[in-house]
Formats: C-alpha cells, sequence, structure tokens
C-alpha cells in the first residue's frame, strides 16, 4: 500500500507537508512549491499528456514519464 497519504515531509524538499500532490513525473509525494517547480520542466506538459490518457484507459497506477528516476530529471531526455 502507498504511504502518500501518511508522509510528512516531501520527497524532494524534505519540507513538512500540509498539502500533499502526486508528482506528475514519477510517485513522488511533493509540496505546492516543488510542484510549481515541477511545472517549469521542458517534459512537463507531456507528462501531464500521457497520464491523462492513461487514466482515461483506466491506468489509475501510471508511474509517470519518469518511473523509477530520482529528481532531478535530465533535460536531454
Amino acid at each position: 500500500m502507498s504511504d502518500f497519504f501518511t508522509k510528512k515531509n516531501c520527497d524532494r524538499c524534505g519540507k513538512l507537508l500540509s498539502l500533499r500532490i502526486m508528482s506528475r513525473m514519477n510517485t513522488d509525494c511533493i509540496c505546492i512549491q516543488c510542484e510549481e517547480e515541477e511545472k517549469k520542466h521542458p517534459k512537463y506538459k507531456e507528462a501531464h499528456e500521457i497520464e491523462r490518457e492513461e487514466v482515461a484507459r483506466g491506468n489509475y497506477n501510471y508511474q509517470g514519464l519518469f518511473a523509477g528516476q530520482t529528481y532531478p530529471f535530465g533535460y536531454d531526455v
């Protein structure tokens, strides 16, 4: 079972989570500030679209465009 709802700190910056969001790039549980930073990534729109397509197909466990990779993700991908 995922620890998303019990996480205390952001997977990226380590700050205490008051609100949490699942990254669109991988399965990191991130804070609002890290989400804003993620949106600046050149592959963010692509990651968002692929995630939307996967959910439309019924895949609610899509791991993200950079599944298994640690942030920061390479810009040369």
